[in-house]
């Protein structure tokens, strides 16, 4: 995501709770010249209540809602699922089965620091990629072989050269977390390459597997977006080589997320972030996949301006209905929030429930167990490390700010574990990796 709002706010020692009789609301601190809205309810003259500030002075620990710690000592945990988790250090790869405990399977890796993606399947494979190459081991991690992207052809895809040998780019690096659904009976591996923020620039992709990963294949390429060539620069300019497919029209940036909706059979994505003289890089897009001959139709929906609740992530279906979190951004009034709807009003605004005003850019969330989990992103808030937290699926809200963290923005949250704990990275700025933490609610 891409912030126009560059306020320095001032670091507090401690949360505040604000309550009321239909939401609790913890803030790092009370902006009594703004009113906050949960359901549509305006809600003014809140109390003001310290809360214990050793609770949010230390990683470890506990709010009304949810327990949180940071990821043990050890490898980076870069994913889970159930009982597993798959890790990294500089050189070497690593797998648990005991929920990042111990690390019984390992592996040499010499470019293991430059992992940006990894997967563990349903049966044990683990997809991992690099910025430009994927890897998949069937056999916990004794050997591994590259896996080679085919386009819609079936032709080979390979990664351009670089400008810049340092910055290859991000080709399969994504911001969210759940990227496997039971599609028909089958296992299905989806995701799209959030990109030209840092490592170079790339062309944008939706990536898809329907064999555990030993085939990887595209499902969806954007087109050229002349503002993000491969020039040798972090996230690319207008000068240098085109990337991506010549034959479409439709332009972004990066991708937020992409999810299945079961009810539908469908897939949507969503996409980022500006508006530019040859069209909009905010889209909503729906795909079916046909899977008896292998192959897509995806239709763009949505096209809208970067100050829109369209400019987002953090989908989620859940009841045959859409969940998601706006973090529209440009000139005021912001149309923010986390908002539901039925798919078929998605082009219908007038239609959506603002189930709470975020007042900050947000585009990260998972649903799970009827938690609703949301992440502020540290540039465009006040929040050090904040989150907005629903127990009863959008009815009542809070927000805390884990400031022992410092200022970062959560990403990438992968489902509950065996044990119960989301597992969420945590990047310095909007994307640069940093840390990791787990929240298990209560």
């Amino acid at each position: 995501m891409m912030s126009f709002n560059n306020d320095h706010f001032t670091q507090c020692p401690a949360e505040r709770r604000l309550v009321t009789p239909g939401a609790l609301i913890t803030r790092r601190r009370f902006l009594s010249a703004t009113a906050l809205t949960a359901g549509g309810i305006l809600m003014t003259d809140v109390p003001k209540l310290r809360a214990n500030s050793m609770t949010f002075l230390t990683k470890e620990g506990s709010t009304e809602h949810f327990w949180y710690r940071p990821q043990p000592d050890g490898p980076y945990i870069d994913s889970q699922r159930l009982n597993k988790a798959f890790g990294f250090t500089e050189k070497a790869v690593y797998l648990s089965e005991d929920n990042a405990r111990t690390w019984p399977h390992s592996m040499a890796f010499e470019n293991a620091g430059n992992i940006t993606f990894s997967e563990i399947l349903g049966n044990g494979n683990i997809l991992f990629a690099t910025r430009t190459r994927l890897y998949l081991s069937t056999d916990n991690l004794k050997t591994c072989r590259q896996i080679i992207v085919k386009d819609a052809r079936g032709s080979d895809y390979i990664p351009h050269k670089p400008k810049n040998p340092d910055r290859p780019g991000w080709y399969f690096h994504p911001l969210d977390g759940v990227h496997t659904f039971d599609v028909n009976g089958v296992e299905m591996l989806i995701w799209g390459n959030y990109c030209n923020v840092l490592g170079g620039a790339v062309p944008v992709n939706i990536y898809y597997s329907t064999d555990s990963g030993r085939t990887v294949k595209i499902a969806y390429s954007f087109g050229q977006n002349p503002h993000y060539r491969d020039n040798g620069s972090e996230g690319g300019g207008p000068t240098g080589t085109l990337l991506g497919n010549p034959d479409n029209p439709v332009i972004s940036r990066h991708v937020h997320c992409v999810v299945y909706n079961p009810d539908e059979n469908a897939f949507y994505a969503c996409t980022g972030d500006r508006e530019q003289p040859e069209g909009h890089e905010c889209h909503w897009l729906r795909g079916t996949y046909d899977a008896n001959n292998d192959k897509w139709h995806w239709k763009v929906i949505v096209s809208d301006a970067f100050n829109s609740r369209y400019k987002s992530g953090g989908f989620n279906f859940v009841d045959g209905k859409l969940y998601w979190a706006a973090d529209a951004n440009g000139a005021l009034p912001y149309d923010r929030g986390i908002f539901c709807c039925d798919p078929a009003d998605i082009t219908r605004p007038e239609a959506h429930t603002k189930l709470f005003n975020a007042q900050y850019e947000s585009a990260n969330m998972i649903i799970q167990d009827g938690v609703i989990l949301a992440a502020h992103y540290a540039p465009a808030s006040p929040y050090s490390t904040g989150f907005m937290y629903s127990p009863d699926m959008g009815k009542t809200w809070a927000q805390y700010d884990l400031v022992a963290f410092g200022p970062r923005s959560p990403v990438r949250f992968h489902k509950k574990n065996s044990e119960g704990w989301f597992r969420i990275d945590l990047r310095t700025g909007w994307i640069k990796r940093s840390d990791v933490m787990f929240i298990k609610p209560k």
